[in-house]
């Protein structure tokens, strides 16, 4: 219990700005608190989310279009935008069309190529376009889905960690992988199944809606498991991060289809 708390802290001042001062020891153990939490980092932000989402609603005056903007901006305050930043260095080298060396060298570069800035507008106008669209029909199932939304990126994120191996030994991507263990999976079976039970006490529903999500979390694993290792050889931290980015749209994207198509 004290890897798994020490290995959320560990999350909390990796991944978002939330200022905890507290030192925790790089260890092992430890790091593999901090990839078995990662779903629980997501939780939490997911919590943070919809409850501002909720006060802007009910005691607020704001229009849709403000709260989509709040919410959008917030995600991307909130986090850093450490993941973002992996977005464009993944998108400048895989643009660039070259071999893997030459595209692992590209991600070093600190500078951003045009690549990477026409994919960041494109990244972030679409999932602004996915957040307003959402809010527009928000009822009470939205808040229990943009729980999950970062749970499951974040679940991604892990799930990559553990299951592709990394494309060189440096980088943050490695830093975090040299402590992981396969079964570290099982926390996020502890994680889902009281998930389940409490959204199918809740309204069954929810249940088939959150397993849409889930499968298209895996489906997405299996698809990159295989492109990232043709396209880089293996995972990077800016790989990682530009694939929970990427997880995030389109997640946000089966949100509003649900919303428009079949609970509408």
């Amino acid at each position: 219990m004290r890897a798994c708390f020490y290995g959320l802290v560990l999350n909390l001042q990796f991944f978002t700005i939330i200022p905890i001062r507290r030192e925790i020891p790089m260890t092992n153990k430890n790091m593999r608190g901090l990839i078995g939490t990662l779903p629980l980092l997501g939780l939490l932000l997911g919590v943070i989310y919809s409850g501002i989402t909720y006060l802007l609603v009910e005691v607020t005056s704001l229009s849709t279009l403000m709260i989509s903007f709040v919410i959008w901006l917030l995600a991307i305050v909130l986090t850093g935008a450490i993941h973002i930043d992996g977005w464009m260095d993944a998108s400048d080298a895989f643009f660039s069309y070259r071999d893997r060396k030459k595209r692992l060298e590209i991600m070093t570069d600190p500078r951003t190529g045009a690549f990477g800035v026409i994919s960041v507008i494109v990244l972030l106008f679409t999932k602004f376009l996915f957040i307003y669209e959402v809010m527009l029909t928000l009822d009470t199932s939205t808040y229990i889905l943009m729980l999950c939304i970062p749970f499951f990126s974040r679940m991604l994120t892990a799930v990559m960690l553990i299951f592709i191996p990394s494309a060189k030994e440096e980088g943050l991507g490695f830093f975090f992988q040299r402590a992981v263990k396969k079964n570290t999976l099982a926390f996020y079976v502890i994680y889902i199944i009281p998930i389940s039970l409490i959204l199918l006490l809740r309204n069954f529903a929810d249940v088939w809606i959150v397993s849409i999500m889930l499968i298209a979390t895996l489906l997405t694993f299996m698809f990159l498991r295989k492109k990232v290792l043709q396209w880089f050889g293996g995972i990077t931290g800016d790989v990682v991060g530009a694939s929970q980015e990427g997880m995030e749209v389109v997640l946000w994207m089966i949100v509003w289809a649900l919303h428009s198509f079949v609970m509408g």
